[in-house]
């Protein structure tokens, strides 16, 4: 199992469904389109849309929290990843 922090530091996008909600109770089989609409001033722990295109055509919309944690991982997401982030940093010097 891979902790969400590790996620975010590799840039991955960390999202978690709203109480209430889960796949199995969205109709989601792992099978779908994703997409996720994440606007240039995303904060952590805001709401974002995500549309679920499934193999028959039939689109399921609904909102997750963005788990970031901090504005350090959120710093790390927007710059791909943790060693992006230090690359450019170097890189800037």
């Amino acid at each position: 199992r891979i902790h969400r922090s590790n996620l975010v530091m590799m840039g991955v996008l960390p999202l978690q469904f709203q109480q209430g909600d889960s796949a199995e109770s969205l109709g989601l089989d792992g099978k779908e389109e994703i997409s996720v609409e994440i606007s240039e001033d995303v904060q952590p722990h805001d709401l974002v849309k995500v549309k679920a295109k499934k193999e028959n055509g039939e689109v399921v919309e609904f909102e997750v929290i963005v788990r970031f944690d901090s504005l350090v991982e959120l710093d790390y997401y927007r710059h791909g990843g943790i060693l992006q982030m230090v690359l450019r940093n170097k890189l800037a010097q």
